[in-house]
């Protein structure tokens, strides 16, 4: 919300189209609620402020939030920050441990469970892509999503290679 609000003052409902915008699908998963909640978090920690605009003969006044100074440096440093995912199937590789020392569960059909789960995502995040338009913001997201997923599948078939024939299996 803070880079969206870095470009201009805004209100909550132009938010959320510019953030429907970048995002695509994936901006559809934030309500207007939610956005609010965002916004008062953000006004409350000195990062943005909030005045009332006058809104049409028959609207309520809106209100539009703006950066604060701090604000606007809580933008700079975010930018500037080297990030990427954290990998989240190091919880997976845990649990197939685990499952295989305790003999819990068969490691190859956790494997199956999970490539099953990845490739519904994988076919979702594929749709959501094919349904954007060429070089736009949230194709270019989707392609990501798309890549990530399938290293993921790939990582686990190295997971099944792995498991398999192994004499500690369950």
């Amino acid at each position: 919300m803070l880079a969206l609000l870095a470009k201009e003052p805004s209100h909550g409902y132009e938010l959320r189209a510019r953030l429907r915008q970048a995002l695509g699908p994936l901006g559809e998963a934030m309500n207007d609620g939610q956005i609010y909640v965002i916004l008062g978090r953000l006004e409350k920690a000195g990062l943005a402020t909030c005045q009332r605009a006058p809104g049409a003969p028959d609207r309520a006044d809106r209100k539009v939030y703006a950066l604060t100074a701090e604000g606007h440096q809580r933008v700079a440093e975010w930018l500037s920050e080297l990030s990427w995912p954290k990998p989240d199937l190091a919880e997976f590789h845990l649990k197939l441990l685990a499952a295989a020392a305790a003999g819990l569960a068969d490691p190859i059909a956790m494997v199956d469970a999970q490539r099953r789960e990845l490739l519904r995502r994988l076919r979702d995040a594929q749709r959501a892509a094919m349904a954007e338009p060429d070089r736009s913001d949230a194709a270019l997201l989707l392609e990501g999503i798309v890549l990530r997923l399938q290293a993921d599948l790939r990582w686990l078939e190295a997971c099944e290679r792995n498991w398999t024939g192994r004499k500690d299996r369950p």
